[in-house]
């Protein structure tokens, strides 16, 4: 214990600065945790917002890709323009990240390798918030490393907006997405269609996704109703098993169905909601001869949560309960099930004028399968002015395997029904400084696991990978951004992440995921906006991996908008770099995509 808080206290002694420029409305935002809002200025935790903005001149066709941009995050694809990630936050895995949708859990209890399935496309985007270190405390199971919640959201109006794109390798794309709506009421209807013959032999693609939603508002509040679907076939050349496998093919689904109410009476905030969440996961060895080996997954999550926050004289404290079935039906899992129950408590205050911003917070978790978990935390910051604080955190967290972790069995991987759940107490300090066109941000962070769970073997040429309890890792580094507003048509960004991540256990083998995470990440963008119209970004990336080596990517768009329409070009990989980003999987050199869009306005 007192090496670890001497490492917690080691934080504090480095020197960093991480700026990152957003647009001047920024302060305006509210991150929206289970039961308290927190407006991002003041906010204790390291937070990246993705603006409308940013998403529409940013060269990423699809949403795993924009995260791609943000220094700490790891997203290793398999395959391009969406069609499977795995998202990890400094060293994390894919399943220690929890994913939301306008604030409802995505995250997948089979595997993590499924969470990114989301029925939408970056087209439909509203903005992407990121919180980068614990949330357990805040949002239960999966937030281990880090929360990310996409939003999306109504317009007031009637408006109809089609988009098309083309690209390398037959790929095309189509989109439509409806607006009516008044200040009363509001709905949005989004389709998207893309496909593509792939960039080598067996990484064809189909993604479809259809996504409706709706909010009324009601006296000092609003009822949210969201309804979508998601359907990805893809050819998965070397995706799992071996590199050997070219003829790998999957297909998965996701749905979701939710309601949200949320109100406020006087000094009392209400929100609640009920939700639905469906996958399936479709895998055959051989698309050719799927009698060789076929996976069908199909599962479900069913959940509802009631949270409420309270001001009084002392600050804000917040209540909330969560209460959460899953079921999974798998010809190889099993029928599997569970009952997850979370209570959580939250208390914000401020002292010497506000200046002085502390949280401390606590959630109780129960698995009808795994037992009881306390998820502790506390985060405190100093605003010294309007433009300087200091902030620090620090979380104990807790992780259940998936499913997948438990009760998998192939010839190539074999999971463990007595895996032990896996914990770790995390903590970071930074320091951030902001003014209208910068917002600069330096922090060190460090995370202590026990229990870490990952597949393993031997060695590298033994045909069998093993879920297994690794032991004891470590993971520290520190992180720095800028990003800075020249003028109204010249802005940049620089991002840089070390990682130092250990296994602290004794033994020799081969670890899946854990130990094969990015040493060095550096990130760097440069926009400019030129004839009134046009605007240009480039995102310069460059990766070192702990085992896999390095790479340098570039990806580059025009984009041209005038009024209702706009259109653009796009190249990713404009220097037609070699490199995988996991398991060998090759990913494709230079693309080309050419797209436009058009709002047809109704009266």
């Amino acid at each position: 214990m007192i090496k670890k808080v001497g490492s917690i206290f080691f934080l504090g002694t480095l020197f960093f600065v991480n700026a990152q420029e957003k647009s001047a409305d920024i302060d305006s935002i509210e991150i929206q945790g289970k039961l308290t809002s927190i407006p991002y200025k003041i906010a204790n935790q390291n937070i990246t917002v993705i603006t409308r903005e940013e998403i529409i001149n940013s060269p990423a066709k699809s949403i795993d890709e924009i995260l791609q941009q943000v220094p700490g995050m790891d997203i290793r694809r398999r395959g391009a323009n969406g069609v499977q990630s795995d998202i990890g936050f400094r060293g994390s895995s894919s399943e220690q990240v929890l994913l939301l949708l306008n604030g409802i859990r995505m995250s997948d209890s089979q595997t993590g390798h499924n969470s990114m399935n989301l029925p939408i496309d970056l087209e439909d985007v509203e903005r992407i918030e990121i919180i980068k270190g614990p949330g357990a405390r805040r949002f239960g199971q999966n937030a281990y490393a880090g929360v990310i919640n996409v939003i999306t959201k109504t317009h007031i109006g009637k408006r109809v907006k089609i988009s098309a794109e083309a690209g390398d390798y037959e790929t095309y794309g189509f989109g439509l997405n409806a607006q009516l709506g008044n200040e009363k009421f509001s709905n949005s209807l989004q389709a998207n269609s893309n496909s593509s013959q792939g960039y080598m032999y067996n990484t064809d693609y189909e993604i479809r996704n259809v996504f409706y939603q709706s909010k009324l508002n009601i006296k000092d509040g609003d009822i949210r109703l969201q309804a979508g679907f998601s359907e990805k076939k893809f050819g998965a050349n070397g995706f799992y098993s071996s590199a050997k496998a070219v003829d790998q093919y999957e297909e998965t689904q996701a749905s979701v169905v939710s309601l949200a109410h949320q109100q406020t009476f006087g000094n009392l905030k209400i929100h609640s909601n009920v939700y639905w969440r469906r996958g399936q996961d479709m895998y055959l060895y051989n698309r050719e001869k799927p009698e060789i080996y076929r996976n069908m997954h199909i599962g479900n999550n069913v959940g509802g949560e009631v949270n409420s926050s309270y001001e009084w004289a002392f600050g804000t404290t917040g209540i909330g309960v969560e209460l959460r079935k899953e079921f999974l039906a798998s010809n190889n899992l099993g029928d599997r099930n569970r009952f997850v129950s979370q209570v959580f408590f939250e208390h914000h205050f401020s002292l010497f004028d506000k200046k002085l911003n502390i949280s401390p917070g606590i959630s109780w978790a129960n698995y009808s399968t795994e037992g009881n978990f306390f998820y502790p935390g506390l985060d405190v910051g100093y605003n010294f002015n309007q433009n300087n604080k200091i902030y620090g955190n620090i979380s104990k967290v807790s992780r259940v395997p998936t499913f997948t972790d438990l009760f998998y069995v192939s010839k190539t991987e074999v999971g463990n029904p007595n895996l032990l759940p896996e914990n770790a107490v995390s903590a970071e300090i930074g320091y951030q400084y902001q003014t209208k066109n910068i917002l600069a941000k330096v922090s060190g962070f460090l995370r202590d696991s026990h229990n870490s769970i990952d597949w393993t073997k031997v060695s590298l040429n033994d045909p069998v990978w093993y879920a297994q309890n690794i032991g004891d890792t470590s993971s520290k580094g520190v992180e720095f951004e800028l990003n800075h507003r020249i003028n109204d048509w010249l802005k940049y960004s620089v991002g840089y992440t070390y990682l130092d991540n250990k296994l602290n256990s004794a033994g020799e083998f081969a670890a899946r995921y854990l130990l094969d995470n990015l040493k060095h990440q550096f990130v760097a963008k440069l926009e400019t906006k030129f004839l009134k119209n046009f605007t240009n970004e480039l995102v310069y990336r460059y990766n070192q991996r702990l085992n896999n080596g390095s790479y340098n990517l570039l990806d580059e768009k025009l984009s041209f908008a005038k009024k209702d329409f706009s259109v653009y070009v796009l190249i990713n990989n404009v220097t037609n770099t070699s490199y995988t980003e996991t398991f060998g999987v090759v990913m494709p050199q230079r693309w080309f995509h050419i797209g436009f869009s058009y709002n047809i306005n109704i009266k």
